[in-house]
């Protein structure tokens, strides 16, 4: 026997009632369409539910025990569509993103924190990685990262100014080994290494020479997933690392480390915040857009 749940919705509710044409009302329907509902239901069941009198409805035996067993389940739904529909009003919930380890000026801390203050009933749940998935499938909500390696099919909003990839190291690393004049040097020189996971081909640096874009194999003699520990490592004169120049900034203030190479390091489109549809989108995601726009 097939259930239809619709038509034990229409029943929970006369049942509730006792009145065809109140239930009607609330439904939108007509009186007759509500009773047409109830006879097609009790034919399915093969019972009757429903007395009817000209100035009266009351439930059979049957009724009252399919009305004491389905009326929790239907007020269960009523509060989650409730719940629900109150998440349209203000920003609330738990927003999930999938943010890319290098985006310095998202993760730096006080643009998350203003909109965690201004927003306090969402609760960010951000997760740092540097794979690339299907963020929609994997129950996110939105994610961070560079522009080019974003679907077509995502609306994609900038967060940042442009940005550039930087070769850098420690001004103890120059004074000892020298400096390349030129990118494809590097392959003589002791380099610090990324990949974003164990089971790749480390990063291959990547630059620019006279509007024509091309990359260099580095051999490093340390390669990580973690860019705080590359820094680390070219600070202590490690060797030439490569990475996002955000990333580099507060150790070249400091003069711990120093850019190298930067006529072959050109700009280009920076992060954005991606997500899968411009329609019904939930306010706590809504309010993050308009964090964005406001502080981009």
């Amino acid at each position: 026997m097939e259930t239809d749940f619709n038509a034990l919705a229409v029943f929970a509710l006369v049942a509730e009632e006792r009145n065809f044409r109140v239930a009607a009302s609330r439904l939108g329907v007509t009186r007759p369409a509500v009773n047409q509902t109830i006879r097609r239901l009790e034919e399915t069941l093969g019972i009757a539910l429903i007395q009817r009198t000209t100035r009266s409805v009351s439930l059979t035996e049957a009724g009252e025990q399919l009305y004491a067993e389905v009326a929790p389940a239907i007020a269960d739904m009523r509060a989650a569509l409730g719940t629900t529909e109150a998440l349209r009003g203000r920003p609330r919930g738990r927003l999930r993103l999938a943010v890319s380890s290098i985006a310095e000026h998202f993760l730096s801390g006080p643009f998350l924190a203003a909109f965690a203050e201004t927003n306090p009933e969402v609760q960010l749940d951000v997760t740092v990685t540097d794979e690339e998935f299907d963020i929609v499938a994997a129950g996110y909500d939105a994610g961070v990262r560079l522009g080019e390696v974003i679907e077509q099919d995502m609306i994609a909003l900038p967060i940042a100014a442009e940005e550039r990839q930087l070769a850098v190291c420690a001004p103890s690393f120059r004074d000892r080994f020298g400096m390349p004049s030129h990118p494809s040097e590097l392959t003589s020189f002791r380099c610090i290494g990324w990949r974003p996971a164990p089971n790749l081909m480390p990063y291959r640096w990547e630059f620019a020479e006279g509007g024509k874009e091309f990359s260099v194999a580095v051999a490093p003699v340390v390669t990580t997933n973690d860019m705080a520990l590359m820094i680390k490592l070219a600070v202590a004169g490690a060797g030439i690392t490569f990475g996002m120049e955000a990333s580099f900034r507060p150790a070249i203030a400091r003069g711990e480390l120093v850019p190298i190479l930067e006529d072959y390091c050109p700009f280009f489109a920076g992060f954005y915040l991606y997500y899968p549809s411009r329609r019904n989108v939930a306010p706590k995601l809504r309010a993050l857009i308009d964090h964005v726009q406001r502080r981009a």
